[in-house]
């Protein structure tokens, strides 16, 4: 299976670039829906998660390195968040996880669809305990279903925040390193890793992350919306199929 896991990766890496995502959103339902089991996808997701959110926010920095304060303060709140999701995984059923995964899908489609494309005011300056609270709970939330949390950080930081959308997808990758590799130390020392798929997934997801974010720059504000936008609702239509119907 080696080779359709590389192409997992590719596909994986690309929306990672694009979409400011860890890539955990549209590989776990992949996953998932090729015959792993729920908890197989979300940690093979997350350790796709640390390869693709390292590169990508290194690519990034290039052009928003003035709004990386705020991710390390995020990160460092969801990097504590992340360390508790293998006592999550201990706690609750893979049907469960599936369902919370749906709920936070249609979270982010209704509050990016609301929000503009664009801020024309500033960015304003939020409290480091505010932003520790939120990296803590979107880590401990996104690493329990094998997201990086960038799906539900990216409509907060849009409606609640006034990031314009596309620092906001850059910092949720940001974001996305402290919670993923959180994530994958917790499940690598309670033995739940699968590190053979994880690797090649991984640097696969590479490729995919460089073509990703240059594709990212060429697209204007309202059509990246609209991709934003109809990425959620492919990826809430395969969750609702596999797990409900």
């Amino acid at each position: 299976m080696t080779l359709e896991l590389i192409l997992f990766g590719l596909t994986a890496g690309f929306v990672s670039g694009f979409f400011g995502l860890g890539g955990g959103t549209v590989l776990t339902p992949i996953l998932f829906t090729a015959g792993f089991a729920m908890k197989e996808a979300i940690a093979i997701s997350i350790m796709q998660m640390v390869f693709s959110s390292i590169y990508g926010s290194f690519l990034n920095s290039k052009k928003a390195k003035h709004i990386f304060k705020d991710g390390i303060t995020l990160g460092i709140g969801g990097s504590f968040g992340g360390l508790l999701n293998s006592f999550v995984h201990a706690l609750v059923s893979d049907v469960f996880l599936q369902y919370v995964f749906i709920i936070i899908i249609i979270f982010s489609i209704v509050k990016i669809f609301v929000s503009p494309a664009e801020h024309n005011e500033e960015v304003k300056q939020h409290s480091k305990i505010v932003l520790l609270t939120v990296g803590f709970i979107v880590g401990v939330i996104a690493m329990s279903i094998g997201v990086g949390g960038a799906i539900m950080l990216i409509p907060i930081l849009v409606s609640f925040m006034r990031y314009p959308l596309k620092i906001a997808t850059s910092l949720s990758l940001f974001f996305v390193i402290f919670s993923s590799v959180a994530g994958f130390i917790s499940l690598s020392l309670s033995g739940q890793m699968p590190f053979y798929e994880g690797l090649i997934i991984g640097i696969a997801s590479l490729i995919g992350v460089f073509f990703g974010i240059k594709t990212k720059n060429l697209t204007g504000a309202k059509n990246y919306k609209k991709s934003i936008l109809i990425m959620n609702v492919v990826i809430l239509g395969i969750m609702v199929y596999k797990t409900v119907l």
